[in-house]
């Protein structure tokens, strides 16, 4: 059966996106590599045999057929370490563009088995894992997979499916806080969102303490960017380019003021695959740089058979799996951060439905004393990223992602927290492994005698305060949380 040549790209494929496809595959690749590289740092003490939420017991409870992993067929940290660093090369070499040279199998090939790797980490990462951006770098390395090489026209589906899956990812956030806290509706979310957020970055600070009028314009922005623009996806370009200009502005700032993992950078790289080689080639001549040369004229051998069929037969399957999140979208119940088949390739998203007006959080400290009187003197154990001690200044994080900060900020919330428990035991037992997820262990690799944990509410300081102390947090004592306890 003879290939279709380039004629035939009208319905089949299309010359307008090859810059595109580099930016989504490459994006996607680059992604991966951070997520493989965090497996990396962070599994063991969190997942490992020993860690909080120990995956054989996990996978000894939980079937294959609801949470798939290549951890059913056995489990080791060494196994865990090596799908980690197989991973993170097999992304480095997409960013790298080295399979996008071959014929077009050979992308394919290599995303799909990032794609299953992955997503037998986030099957059996339960509590740490659970986050939206797992879901959506499943099915962003699924989608991209099959743009092909270089050697082939882009196929026009996959186009439409990036246009979709950006689409349930902004209408998705924008439906969830329209239906959600008032907050949302009565613009007034963002006079708390910069200070309550899971974790505040460098400039959130500032962010915060931003006019009350231009934290009104910030949620209609917000409304206008995730109820309106999405739509212009839907249509003929250059409407989807400059949707996707917009998503990359607006995801920029949310950049600056928070960090969100790689949320925020995931759909920048959505938003910016939204761009029509047309349209890049007009910018460049406007602002002075040139239309440069298109990248289509490479595509000059005709486009395989067996590329055609492929591509086709996952853009059925794609639009069959795509009935229930659209469901999802106008339904009353409306599902956050949701995926509807185990394999993870069309879900639902959303984040924020509510905004939490005041920010608690859990403080960890150990002493070497005896006993645990008033006479004790308690050490503080200090995190990487979430708010700690008031002289310190949120740093940036993102897009790396810190798993373990990320959750102590749900544990106020009354999120179930077993695994901090086993958190503060290895504290006493002074694991080398759960100590390097810290940023300062006040006792130097020697366990301590009794370990507890405390609630304070945290603020923003003032201004005045700021400028009195340098201080960027003021917090308050609220409770015991966890009594004294050993070993």
């Amino acid at each position: 059966m003879p290939g279709w040549t380039p004629d035939w790209l009208g319905w089949w494929g299309s010359s307008d996106y090859d810059v595109a496809r580099q930016v989504l595959q490459r994006g996607v690749g680059a992604l991966l590599v951070l997520a493989f590289a965090q497996m990396v740092t962070q599994f063991r003490p969190l997942l490992g045999e020993h860690g909080m939420l120990p995956v054989p017991a996990f996978v000894a409870r939980v079937p294959f057929r609801v949470a798939p992993s290549v951890f059913h067929w056995r489990y080791s940290d060494r196994l865990a370490m090596g799908v980690g660093v197989a991973g993170a090369v097999l992304a480095a070499s997409v960013v790298a563009g080295l399979p996008q040279r071959g014929p077009w199998w050979v992308p394919t090939v290599v995303l799909l088995v990032c794609w299953a790797l992955y997503l037998s980490v986030v099957d059996v990462g339960q509590r740490f894992y659970g986050f939206g951006w797992e879901m959506l770098l499943c099915e962003a390395t699924f989608l991209v997979a099959w743009l092909g090489s270089d050697a082939v026209a882009v196929p026009w589906v996959v186009v439409v499916a990036s246009r979709w899956l950006l689409f349930r990812l902004e209408l998705g956030a924008g439906l969830i806080k329209w239906r959600g806290g008032h907050e949302w509706r009565d613009l007034t979310a963002l006079d708390y969102h910069h200070e309550t957020q899971p974790m505040p970055g460098p400039f959130s600070w500032h962010a915060h303490h931003l006019p009350h009028w231009w934290h009104r314009i910030e949620v209609v922005g917000n409304h206008v960017t995730q109820l309106g623009v999405p739509w212009l996806l839907l249509l003929p370009q250059p409407f989807p380019s400059v949707a996707g200009a917009v998503v990359v502005l607006t995801q920029g700032w949310l950049v600056l003021t928070g960090n969100f993992a790689w949320l925020n950078w995931a759909a920048i790289v959505l938003g910016a695959g939204m761009v029509s080689d047309g349209t890049w080639q007009a910018v460049g001549s406007w602002v002075g740089i040139g239309p440069g040369p298109s990248s289509a004229s490479a595509v000059v051998a005709p486009t395989p058979s067996s590329f055609l069929v492929a591509v086709a037969a996952v853009g059925g399957v794609w639009l069959a799996l795509s009935w229930r999140p659209a469901r999802n979208l106008v339904g009353p119940r409306q599902l956050m951060n949701a995926s509807f088949e185990p394999l993870r390739l069309v879900n639902a998203y959303g984040a924020f439905g509510r905004v939490t007006r005041l920010r608690e959080e859990v403080v960890v400290e150990g002493t070497s004393d005896g006993w645990p009187g008033p006479e004790a003197v308690w050490r503080e154990y200090l995190f990487k990223g979430k708010p700690c001690e008031v002289g310190r200044r949120p740093p940036q994080v993102a897009p790396w992602h810190l798993r373990l900060d990320w959750s102590m900020w749900f544990i106020p919330l009354g999120s179930p927290s077993g695994w901090f428990v086993v958190f503060l035991r290895r504290l006493l037992e002074a694991d080398p492994a759960t100590l390097r997820l810290l940023r300062v262990d006040p006792f130097g690799g020697v366990a301590p005698r009794w370990v507890r944990a405390r609630l304070f509410r945290y603020r923003f300081s003032s201004r005045e305060e700021r400028r009195a102390s340098g201080a960027w947090w003021v917090r308050d004592d609220v409770m015991v949380l966890v009594d004294p306890f050993r070993l």
